[in-house]
């Protein structure tokens, strides 16, 4: 895969990557995908190429089924031309955010739109084998539940985001600090075969950073950094429109940066990691302390759970608002450290934290702007993620896509 950038973002290919030698057809069938629909002419000249030249290109894609004529397009003086467009729902793609404690599943077509989504808990960290059983139940129903005939001959790929670093060229890889119960490897091996489609695996807060940059708040900024607020906290970091891996591919890696070194002992050997006082399961812990403190506060009358959070914080109760408050602080400390170092032009929050909305946000800037160079922190929008909770998943499905929009021997009908 050359880079996570959508070229709709701009006008696609243009003749210089014809003159670098891209395939032809691969250039054609991405230009209509990034700019259809389109007539034959207008691709011609976009590209430079001869019209005879991409007649017969085009000819060759429409038996591919991944685009088809469609709608007459204005006159120029002469005939109306038929425009081509790209088949958005020619294939499905699976997506998997596997979280500590929950699995989330998305299908998508290969425009990104949504066509199933649903999450639930599950041990993730503990139990690898039910894991991986799970998520393939999931498949199946999602399959069933499919808006779409023949959703299992149309699917071309699964993409999975785990909470782990992840090297591309060892992919089964996961880190054992992170998940110990998994030994090292993912086994998503199986899923390949069970499903007879590739499966692509990546670091969640990375894929969060794809979504961002194809459908998200990240789509008017080519540098922007992406955090992952949920029981572990991460980073997706994109510069000129890719993903930022550093040079063993653990970038990113925010939550395991150190904000108080004599804090709470870290699952990766370190002490007081952001993870330890921001994540999860950090802040549930900080509001049962301060319950006695808060006795008249929602939260001391039923079972502590980050829903129950959110929604007092939701509703201005003092002890969620004080919880939210101090995380927000530790964040900042965190987030204006990587602002002066990336000088990102975006800081983007995303994950399940980011439900209380303004109660987190207006603090955290507050923060980070006691922490900052002027012109750092005035370059850095600090926004919240507008793609919902299945925004993971989403990045799951487009690092598929994106793989393929750059190497379209990956989707099962094309033949070069």
């Amino acid at each position: 895969m050359r880079d996570m950038t959508p070229s709709g973002r701009n006008e696609g290919p243009t003749p210089a990557d014809a003159a670098r030698g891209r395939p032809l057809l691969d250039l054609v069938l991405e230009t209509i995908w990034c700019s259809g629909p389109m007539s034959r002419a207008d691709l011609a000249r976009g590209l430079g190429l001869s019209r005879s030249t991409v007649s017969e290109l085009v000819s060759r894609l429409l038996e591919t089924e991944l685009v088809v004529e469609g709608v007459e397009g204005p006159s120029r003086g002469g005939r109306r031309p038929i425009l081509l467009e790209f088949r958005e729902d020619a294939h499905l793609i699976l997506g998997v955010e596997m979280g500590a404690s929950h699995v989330g599943i998305a299908l998508t077509d290969l425009r990104g739109r949504v066509l199933w989504y649903e999450e639930e808990d599950h041990p993730v960290r503990e139990d690898p084998a039910g894991t991986r059983a799970h998520i393939r139940a999931m498949f199946e129903t999602a399959l069933d539940a499919a808006p779409l005939p023949d959703a299992r001959d149309r699917l071309m790929g699964i993409g999975i985001a785990v909470p782990s670093p992840v090297d591309p060229r060892y992919p089964d890889r996961l880190a054992t600090e992170v998940l110990p119960r998994w030994e090292g490897r993912s086994g998503f091996a199986e899923l390949s075969e069970a499903f007879g489609v590739p499966v692509l695996v990546d670091n969640d807060a990375n894929l969060g950073a794809v979504a961002e940059l194809w459908w998200g708040a990240g789509q008017d900024v080519d540098h922007f950094t992406f955090i992952k607020l949920a029981t572990g906290i991460g980073a997706g970091h994109i510069v000129k429109g890719d993903v930022y891996r550093g040079a063993t591919s653990v970038a990113g890696e925010i939550g395991h940066m150190s904000v108080d070194p004599t804090g709470e002992p870290c699952i990766c050997g370190n002490r007081g990691c952001l993870t330890t006082v921001a994540g999860t399961r950090a802040l549930l812990r900080r509001a049962e302390t301060l319950i006695a403190e808060y006795p008249n506060s929602p939260l001391a009358s039923g079972p502590m759970t980050l829903r129950a959070l959110e929604q007092a914080s939701l509703s201005r109760d003092p002890l969620a608002t004080e919880v939210i408050r101090e995380a927000a602080h530790h964040l900042g400390v965190a987030i204006s450290g990587m602002i002066n170092l990336m000088n990102p032009g975006a800081v983007i929050l995303g994950g399940s934290l980011t439900r209380v909305g303004d109660a987190l946000l207006i603090p955290l800037r507050k923060a980070v702007v006691r922490r900052t160079l002027v012109s750092s922190v005035a370059a850095s929008d600090i926004r919240l993620s507008a793609l919902g909770d299945s925004s993971i998943a989403v990045g799951a499905t487009t690092y598929v896509l994106a793989s393929a929009l750059a190497d379209p021997s990956l989707f099962p009908t094309y033949r070069s």
